[in-house]
C-alpha cells in the first residue's frame, strides 16, 4: 500500500528531483511533486511525495519533519484526503450552476425579486 506525504514550507529552490532524492533515503519513492504556480511557474512552497510502503513513509516523516532545508524548517506529515467541494469557488460544478444553497434567498420567494429578510 502506498502512502502519500505532504511536505510544506519548502524553499522555492527545491524541485521534484531534489524532493525525490531526499525521501529515497527512507524507502522506495513512487512519485515526488512540488506544486507550482500556474501563472508564475514558481514553486508554491509545498509538495507531495508518494512512497511505496507505509513503513518507509513513517520513517521519512520521523526523519525529515522539522529538518532545516536552505534555512527553512520543513513540515512533513501524512497527506490528508482532499476536502469535497474545496477549490471549486462556487459557480459551475458537477451539479450545474448554484449560487446559494439557501432556500430563503433568491428569485420567486416573495416580494419584488428578493428573498425573505
Amino acid at each position: 500500500m502506498s502512502s502519500k506525504i505532504y511536505v510544506g514550507n519548502l524553499p522555492y529552490s527545491v524541485n521534484d528531483s531534489a524532493l525525490e532524492s531526499n525521501f529515497s533515503e527512507f524507502g522506495s519513492v513512487t512519485s515526488a511533486k512540488v506544486m507550482m504556480d500556474r501563472e508564475t511557474g514558481r514553486s508554491k512552497g509545498f509538495g507531495f511525495v508518494e512512497m511505496s510502503s507505509a513503513e518507509g513513509a513513517q520513517a521519512a516523516i520521523t526523519g525529515l519533519n522539522g529538518m532545516s532545508v536552505d534555512g527553512r524548517s520543513i513540515v512533513v506529515n501524512l497527506a490528508r484526503p482532499r476536502e469535497e467541494g474545496r477549490g471549486s469557488g462556487g459557480g459551475y460544478g458537477d451539479s450545474g450552476y448554484t449560487s446559494s444553497k439557501r432556500s430563503d434567498v433568491g428569485y420567486g420567494n416573495g416580494g419584488h425579486g428578493g428573498g425573505r429578510y
